[in-house]
């Protein structure tokens, strides 16, 4: 079964998540701000991450970069969720090496098939 870390101080919008995602047999993981995040990342080496971009501690750009920079976890997707759609900001979570931009508010069906596409 493939792991997701899904990463976000939103409650509700990691349950929505987490819901539709294991409905559809994949294995959530949770964490509700960066540090925690980045901590969970390296122990269960997920299959896939959806990162938040505004976060308490660190923001979803700087892990972005660090997992990214990282041999060991530079190959894990990550999804960036983010409710700042500027081109600008598009062109930093590129930067950081986030695999996909989703902007918030998003449709659960869209992020699924965004996973499928990355883990299928």
């Amino acid at each position: 079964m493939k792991k997701i870390l899904i990463v976000d101080d939103e409650q509700d919008i990691v349950e929505s998540l987490k819901f539709v995602l294991e409905t559809s047999n994949y294995q959530c993981f949770c964490a509700y701000n960066g540090e925690d995040g980045l901590r969970l990342a390296k122990e269960i080496m997920p299959d896939l991450i959806i990162l938040d971009v505004m976060m308490p501690k660190i923001n979803g750009y700087k892990i972005s970069r660090l997992l990214k920079f990282d041999n060991k976890y530079k190959n894990i997707p990550i999804l960036m969720l983010t409710a700042r759609s500027q081109e600008s900001d598009k062109l930093i979570g590129e930067e950081t090496g986030a695999d996909e931009y989703i902007t918030k508010p998003f449709d659960l069906d869209v992020v699924l098939k965004k996973v499928d596409e990355y883990l299928k």
